[in-house]
C-alpha cells in the first residue's frame, strides 16, 4: 500500500461512465418489457410475469436479490477482521435450498400465493453503501442515492416482475465482474494465488476448523451452519421477494430447478467474497488502513483497496462501484415489486371490485409510490447515524418468528389462529429481547475473537486530517470492545451468557419459540379438532423423496416381474381386494383359474 497520501485516489470520468452505463442498461430493460408486454391486462402479468418464467433467469434473479451491497462490501471486511469461517455458509446454503424446495415451495406454488410478507428496509440498503463508497471514492453521495432510486423505480414501474428478473440477471454479471477485477489485480500484485493463501494462513484467516460447540462464540462451524440455515430459510422459504420469483415459474419443476441453479450462483459469489477478503488482508497485512485511520469503518476497506490498486486503470474502479450498486438495485427492486404485490393482493383485491385492467394500473402506481418512499427512507437512514447497525441487526431477528409462523401453518394441520398468533408474538418478544440486549451489552472479545491487525509497515506521515462520518453496513454485529469482560457492577447477569449468544442463533431461537408456543396453545384451545384442506399443508406427494421412492419401487417391481403381473391381474379382474393380496404369489403356480 502506498501510504504517502491519505486518499488512494478518486473517481475519474471513465469511472462515472461505467457506473452510468450500468444504470442505463437497467433502465433499458424496463423500457423493453413495458413495450413487449404493452398488451398485458392483469396484475398477474405485471406482478408475477404471467407465471411463464423459466428456471435460468429466475435462478439468477434469486441470487442477485439475495446478494446486496452488504455482500460486496461487508463479506470481504468480515474475512479481513475475523477470518474465512463464513465459508461454512456454503453448507447452510445447501440445507436452505433443500428445505425450501421440499417444504415451502410446493405449498406456495400450489396455492399460487402472491403475497407472504415484506419489510421495508430498502432505504438502508440504498443509503449505507452510498455513504461507504462516497467517503472513499469521492463519488457524490446524494447523486448516487437518487439516481439509483430513480432508475430502480423506473424499471420496476415500467416492466414489472419480468423487468426486475432480467435486470437482476444483468446486475449479477456486474457484481461478479466487479469482484473478479479486484481479485485478478490483487493476485497479480501479490505474485499469485499461493502467496495470498500463505499470507492468510500466517495471519490466522484460514480458521475453518473451529468446531467449538459453545453457542456464545460468534462464528464457529456450528453457528454458521445451523444458525445460518435458519436465517437463509427465513429469506428463501417465506420472504416475499424470493417466493414471488420462484412461483412465477411456469412449472414446479422449473421452480425447483431455479433454486438449485441459484445455489451455484450463491456459492460462486460467496467464494469470490471470501477470496476478496483474503486478498484484502494480503495487501494490507503490514499496514491496516482501518487501525491507521485511513477509513472509519470496515465496510470502507474494499472501496479503499479498489481505489488503491486500480487507480491506474480508468473505468475499473467504476466497475466495482457499479457492482456494489447492482447489489442495492437488485435488492431494492425486489422489495418494490414485492410491496406492490402485497398491497394489491392483501389490501385492495379483497375489498374492491376493480377490473384487472385497473388493478394492473394500480400495481404500476404502487410501484412508483413505493420507489419514491424508498428514496425517502434513504434520507431517513442518513439521519440514523450510529443506530444504523442496530436497525439492520434488529431486522434480522424478525425473520425467525415469521419462519416459525409459516412452519406452523405448513407442517402442523392442528395449528389454529390463537396458537399461531401466540407463537408469533412470543417468538418476536424473545428474539427482540436478546437482539436488543446484545446491542446494549456487546459480546466480549473473548467470544467475537477479532484477529490481529498491524500498522507497523505504514509509511505515511500524518492521519490527523481525517474527519470521516461513521457508517455501519453489515447485518452482522461487529464490535471492538476493549474494556474488561467481567467486573462491571451495572452489567446484568444475563449479559455474560444470554446477550453474548452468537447473533446467528437469534433466528433459531425465534423460530423454535414460535413453533413450540404455537403448538401448545393450539392443542389447549381445541386445535386438534380442526379439519384443514390438504392443499393448505405439505403432503407426501409434494416431496421429491416420495417420487424417488415411487420411481425406484416401480423399477424393482418391474425387474422382479411383480409389477407386470399386478397390472395383468387388475386388467383381467379389476382392482384386487386387499384381503386377497396372496393371489399374487400363486399366479406363477397356475393356481388361479383362467
Amino acid at each position: 500500500m502506498s501510504g504517502d497520501s491519505l486518499a488512494p485516489g478518486s473517481f475519474v470520468i471513465a469511472d462515472y461512465l461505467v457506473f452510468a452505463l450500468m444504470l442505463m442498461v437497467s433502465a433499458a430493460v424496463g423500457v423493453y418489457y413495458a413495450w413487449a408486454d404493452r398488451g398485458q391486462r392483469n396484475t398477474g402479468d405485471f406482478l408475477m410475469g404471467g407465471r411463464r418464467l423459466t428456471a435460468l433467469p429466475v435462478s439468477l434473479s434469486l441470487t442477485a436479490s439475495f446478494m446486496s451491497a452488504i455482500t460486496v462490501l461487508s463479506n470481504p471486511a468480515e474475512v479481513y477482521r475475523y477470518g474465512a469461517s463464513i465459508g461454512f455458509y456454503s453448507l447452510s446454503y445447501v440445507l436452505t435450498m433443500l428445505v425450501t424446495s421440499e417444504v415451502f415451495l410446493p405449498v406456495f406454488y400450489r396455492l399460487a400465493i402472491t403475497s407472504t410478507y415484506e419489510i421495508l428496509y430498502t432505504g438502508i440498503v440504498i443509503y449505507a453503501p452510498a455513504l461507504a463508497l462516497n467517503q472513499v471514492t469521492g463519488m457524490d453521495l446524494w447523486g448516487a442515492v437518487i439516481s439509483t432510486g430513480v432508475v430502480c423505480t423506473f424499471y420496476c414501474t415500467m416492466g414489472g416482475l419480468k423487468a426486475v428478473v432480467w435486470t437482476d440477471v444483468f446486475q449479477l454479471g456486474v457484481m461478479l465482474a466487479g469482484f473478479l477485477s479486484v481479485i485478478i489485480r490483487s493476485v497479480v500484485l501479490q505474485g499469485g494465488v499461493l502467496p495470498i493463501i500463505s499470507d492468510s494462513q500466517q495471519g490466522g484467516r484460514l480458521n475453518f476448523w473451529d468446531f467449538d460447540t459453545n453457542p456464545l462464540r460468534r462464528h464457529t462451524f456450528w453457528t454458521v451452519t445451523i444458525g445460518g440455515t435458519f436465517v437463509w430459510v427465513s429469506i428463501y422459504g417465506i420472504n416475499q421477494a424470493q417466493v414471488q420469483r420462484y412461483i412465477a415459474c411456469k412449472t414446479i419443476t422449473h421452480a425447483r430447478l431455479s433454486l438449485y441453479i441459484n445455489l451455484l450462483g450463491l456459492l460462486s459469489i460467496l467464494m469470490c467474497s471470501v477470496f476478496a477478503g483474503m486478498c484484502l488482508f494480503s495487501v494490507y497485512k503490514n499496514c491496516d488502513p482501518w487501525t491507521a485511520g485511513l477509513v472509519s469503518a470496515p465496510d470502507q476497506l474494499m472501496p479503499y483497496l479498489v481505489m488503491d490498486i486500480l487507480k491506474d486503470y480508468p473505468g475499473v474502479p467504476g466497475l466495482f462501484v457499479a457492482a456494489a450498486y447492482s447489489g442495492s438495485l437488485s435488492t431494492v427492486s425486489s422489495s418494490i415489486n414485492a410491496l406492490a404485490a402485497v398491497t394489491v393482493e392483501d389490501l385492495i383485491k379483497p375489498y374492491t371490485n376493480m377490473s384487472e385492467k385497473h388493478l394492473s394500473w394500480t400495481s404500476k402506481g404502487l410501484s412508483l409510490a413505493f420507489g419514491v418512499l424508498c428514496i425517502g427512507m434513504a434520507g431517513l437512514a442518513s439521519l440514523m447515524g450510529g443506530i444504523l447497525q442496530a436497525a439492520v441487526s434488529i431486522f434480522g431477528v424478525i425473520g425467525g418468528p415469521l419462519l416459525g409462523l409459516f412452519t406452523l401453518g405448513i407442517l402442523c394441520p392442528f395449528a389454529n389462529t390463537k396458537g399461531a398468533l401466540s407463537g408469533l408474538v412470543s417468538g418476536l418478544v424473545v428474539s427482540l429481547w436478546v437482539g436488543i440486549g446484545a446491542q446494549i451489552y456487546p459480546p466480549p472479545p473473548a467470544m467475537t475473537r477479532p484477529l490481529s491487525l498491524t500498522t507497523e509497515g505504514c509509511n505515511f506521515t500524518t492521519t490527523d486530517s481525517l474527519n470521516w462520518t461513521s457508517t455501519a453496513l453489515s447485518t452482522q454485529p461487529t464490535f471492538t470492545t476493549t474494556g474488561p469482560v467481567h467486573g462491571i457492577d451495572v452489567k446484568p447477569l444475563l449479559a455474560d451468557n444470554w446477550y453474548s449468544l452468537s447473533y446467528l442463533y437469534f433466528s433459531p431461537i425465534g423460530t423454535i419459540i414460535a413453533v413450540s408456543v404455537g403448538l401448545l396453545v393450539s392443542l389447549f384451545t381445541g386445535g386438534w379438532k380442526l379439519k384443514v384442506e390438504s392443499r393448505l399443508t405439505l403432503m407426501k406427494e409434494d416431496t421429491t423423496l416420495y417420487h424417488l421412492v415411487k420411481f425406484f419401487k416401480d423399477r424393482v417391481m418391474r425387474r422382479t416381474g411383480k409389477l407386470d403381473l399386478t397390472r395383468h391381474r387388475e386388467k383381467k379382474f379389476g382392482s384386487a381386494n386387499p384381503a386377497f393380496c396372496d393371489f399374487e404369489l400363486d399366479i406363477t403356480k397356475g393356481s388361479i383359474p383362467s
